[in-house]
């Protein structure tokens, strides 16, 4: 077992009331700030942080028995059907050499992992209502949620930025996720999966409903914060997990002439054909910058998307394209979250009229319901799905997706 890491199964034979518990994945890490660390006015001493990888060490994956939740006023209290392992959750319990975790963002532990899900309501709290009918939760509606807990009254919501709220919380990373039987989370963060029963038969419709928020992710990306595509853009994308992935098929779907995939796992290449990718590169053993231009006809790409989280490696080469395309007023669009710094050349923004931009989140703007209403039209996005597991096998696969990048999305039944 690698260093730094703990997986311990506690048994349920101790609990005399087991109606009221239930079994769940939760990540424990030591305060052990660094030295160039300072608590910001979001912080709390001990217990949460926005800057995770200053903060965090010795990550610990524990499955253990915890109490099942019970909603409050304007909460849903959700069973988890289906729940996918996302890359930051493979990142907040992944030391580094000095073992402090690498995920950069919001965290604070113990927490239950897991934010990628979709179930079935089993109620709601006092004047908790349902955005479809606009009377509360009967009971059994198919739905899955926003993992951004947003406030609605601090000024990046009120000015309709929700992903960017000053008293954020993020389910599975500083407040219980996904990976557990039950789940509660507020009712203003929950979408409606009625869309997709067409579609989506059986239990599909809940690996379906899990997939909506890395979607969502890619949809904030490229379409809120990157500006979409006109039909007849080319797109370029690095990365091809389920966040580039799913910009595969979104920008496709949106009209985009060449989309170009960058990504060294053979598995993946194929996938993004599969999305809809017209070129995919190898940038391992072919030469990105001259197979972008040579895919383009010289002229590049009309926008770009960042989604490996190695910007310092990625970067100078769609810079590359950027200074040496034809292609005036490119967006380049960072969603993958990093640490590191990205070695920006400013001249070349100036002179080719181009723009970096940040993406964050996947909340407001309509985004959720027209993920839904899109794939419940065409754009299936479960051939992404390619492991299921059970509960106690998301330790283990966390673990594995640290070097192991030939399965895209893995996903527990629960």
């Amino acid at each position: 077992m690698p260093a730094g890491w703990a997986i311990i199964n506690y048994g349920r034979g101790g609990s005399s009331n087991m109606e009221d518990k239930m079994r769940a994945v939760r990540l424990y890490a030591t305060w052990a700030p660094k030295k160039e660390f300072k608590l910001g006015a979001k912080d709390v001493d001990g217990r949460q942080t926005y800057l995770g990888s200053l903060v965090w060490k010795n990550p610990k994956l524990v499955i253990e028995d915890v109490d099942v939740p019970e909603p409050g006023p304007q909460e849903v209290l959700i069973e988890v059907k289906a729940c996918g392992i996302c890359g930051s959750d493979v990142h907040m319990a992944q030391p580094d050499k000095k073992g402090y975790i690498y995920y950069p963002g919001l965290t604070g532990f113990p927490c239950t992992l897991g934010h990628e899900f979709s179930g079935v309501v089993v109620k709601g709290g006092p004047g908790a209502l349902n955005k479809v009918t606009n009377k509360p939760f009967r009971g059994g509606e198919k739905v899955t949620a926003e993992e951004m807990l947003w406030c609605g009254s601090c000024k990046p919501c009120a000015d309709g930025w929700p992903n960017h709220c000053e008293r954020l919380d993020e389910i599975g990373f500083n407040i219980n996720g996904a990976f557990s039987k039950y789940i509660v989370v507020p009712d203003r963060v929950v979408w409606s999966l009625d869309p997709l029963k067409k579609k989506y038969k059986g239990d599909d419709i809940f690996l379906a409903g899990s997939i909506v928020e890395p979607t969502c992710v890619a949809y904030n990306a490229v379409v809120e914060r990157g500006g979409g595509v006109r039909p007849g853009d080319n797109v370029v994308i690095c990365g091809g997990g389920p966040v580039g992935q799913a910009a595969v098929a979104i920008l496709k779907r949106m009209g985009a002439a060449k989309v170009i995939m960058s990504e060294p796992e053979a598995s993946r290449r194929k996938m993004a054909k599969a999305f809809g990718a017209d070129h995919v590169i190898d940038p391992t053993k072919e030469n990105f910058v001259e197979k972008v231009l040579k895919y383009t006809d010289g002229m590049g790409g009309d926008l770009y998307l960042e989604a490996t989280g190695l910007p310092t490696i990625v970067y100078p080469g769609i810079e590359q394209c950027v200074w040496e395309g034809r292609t005036l007023n490119a967006t380049i669009v960072v969603v993958a979250r990093a640490e590191a710094k990205m070695p920006v050349t400013g001249e070349v923004l100036q002179v080719r009229r181009a723009r970096i931009v940040g993406a964050q989140g996947h909340s407001g703007h309509g985004t959720f319901p027209r993920v839904i209403n899109s794939m419940a039209t065409g754009m299936d996005m479960t051939p992404m799905i390619t492991k299921k597991i059970k509960l106690d096998q998301v330790p283990e696969n966390v673990i594995k997706l640290r070097t192991d990048r030939k399965e895209c999305k893995i996903t527990c039944l629960i």
